[in-house]
């Protein structure tokens, strides 16, 4: 089997050395025909030079573009139609391929997940992951052991038919598994383990509203009525409690008197609370039917 394994890096001179020979090791111990690109994005440090001493073909961005940016640039330059991705920080077990190669029979993409013996991820990190499982979860109607993990195989078919929907930056590997499971596509997860990384992380607190913006973003490009409906629901049970609380207020005023036909039962708030509803509602069903068509 032939396959490309694309290392995107930004400062990682620390492990960039020891992830690529790890890399080629395994490679060659289990008789795999591969290719191994370094995607230098911008580095500041000796990352691109260290890179280059290994070896292997080294791809240079002038200054940093992005993780999903330099997994672009590997997956155009790649000349295998299997690719693996895997990061330089040491974090994922690079002896782990083999077995999520071979699980790539009948399926697209399959998905190193995290959920091993050995998980070292942080713990301020962890509640932001599992809200952001839970809304793909949700969405995808699947459950999804792993949504982002830096360590998984797939065609590179699967990658260029959503190429222009994948972002530059680190929820590229949000993107392409919920876009894949909302499609139908197969996608199959391996457990592995995590080590805690050499050198520090580029991922930030101030990430995790771009992550929920995506979700939101990919839910209404595939599951329309997933966001929509619960919104047209809320707003109808709004609209209707406030109708309720409107006819009580007008009987305690009037009574049940002839005074009461003629008294304002409904307020503003109610109708627009109601219309909106409607609203919602009507362009839920046709971002559906563009996405079915879609």
């Amino acid at each position: 089997m032939k396959l490309s394994v694309i290392i995107p890096a930004f400062n990682e001179e620390q492990s960039i050395v020891s992830t690529v020979e790890r890399v080629r090791d395994t490679l060659c111990r289990c008789g795999i025909d591969g290719e191994i690109l370094v995607v230098n994005d911008g580095s500041t440090d000796s990352t691109g030079r260290l890179a280059m001493s290994t070896g292997v073909m080294v791809l240079d961005h002038a200054c940093n573009l992005g993780y999903g940016a330099s997994l672009k640039t590997g997956i155009r330059h790649a000349s295998s139609e299997i690719i693996a991705i895997i990061d330089a920080d040491g974090t994922y077990p690079v002896d782990r391929l083999p077995d999520l190669l071979n699980a790539m029979l009948g399926a697209e993409m399959v998905v190193g997940s995290r959920t091993g013996g050995t998980v070292r991820i942080p713990i301020v990190r962890r509640p932001a992951k599992w809200v952001l499982n839970k809304l793909a979860n949700r969405l995808t109607g699947t459950r999804i052991p792993d949504l982002n993990s830096g360590l998984r195989v797939f065609t590179r078919s699967l990658a260029l038919r959503y190429l222009n929907l994948l972002p530059e930056g680190f929820s590229f590997t949000t993107t392409i598994t919920v876009a894949s499971l909302c499609d139908g596509i197969t996608v199959r997860f391996i457990p592995i383990d995590y080590h805690t990384r050499e050198g520090s992380s580029k991922i930030r607190p101030g990430h995790f509203p771009n992550f929920l913006m995506l979700v939101f973003r990919l839910a209404v490009l595939f599951r329309p009525l997933k966001v929509f409906l619960p919104a047209s629901m809320t707003l109808f049970i709004l609209g209707l409690f406030k109708l309720v609380l409107d006819f009580l207020i007008a009987v305690s005023h009037a009574g049940f008197t002839p005074e009461l036909a003629s008294y304002p039962v409904i307020s503003t708030t109610t109708v627009i609370f109601l219309v909106s509803s409607l609203q919602v509602l009507l362009v839920g069903m046709v971002a559906e039917a563009l996405a079915v068509r879609r």
